[in-house]
């Protein structure tokens, strides 16, 4: 499964929800733009840290921006930012799940409904 930024993101604040899917899940996946996101909210080099031994200890794995991902999320965005206003860095983690046969779990389900290529699993936090 390749998980959305907004996982991780419940997981830090103690939902145990977003860690239990983390937990029962086979293989665990996220966008480079996902794993650049988390960084990004981090305040300094220990919460860097924090983020990457995370990772490290969930053995994610880190897909990268290939050219078909690219490519793909060029045609989301194409088809789907006037209608549903989808952002790029939605579609960048859409495409790389769909280009890995992945399904995308994410609580946002709003970014990635219009998207019919697209295995969304559904988190609820609540």
């Amino acid at each position: 499964m390749v998980f959305d930024t907004d996982v991780f993101i419940w997981v830090q604040r103690g939902n145990d929800k977003a860690a239990e899917i983390i937990d029962n899940a086979d293989q665990r996946f996220l966008s480079i733009f996902t794993y650049m996101e988390l960084l990004q909210c981090a305040k300094n080099k220990a919460q860097h840290k924090v983020v990457k031994d995370f990772l490290s200890e969930l053995n994610f794995i880190v897909l990268p921006i290939t050219e078909n991902i690219g490519h793909r999320a060029s045609i989301y965005i194409e088809e789907y930012t006037l209608s549903s206003h989808l952002r790029a860095g939605d579609a960048v983690v859409a495409a790389t799940a769909v280009e890995n046969n992945q399904p995308l779990v994410s609580g946002n389900t709003k970014h990635f409904r219009p998207i019919k290529d697209l295995r969304l699993k559904a988190f609820n936090p609540g």
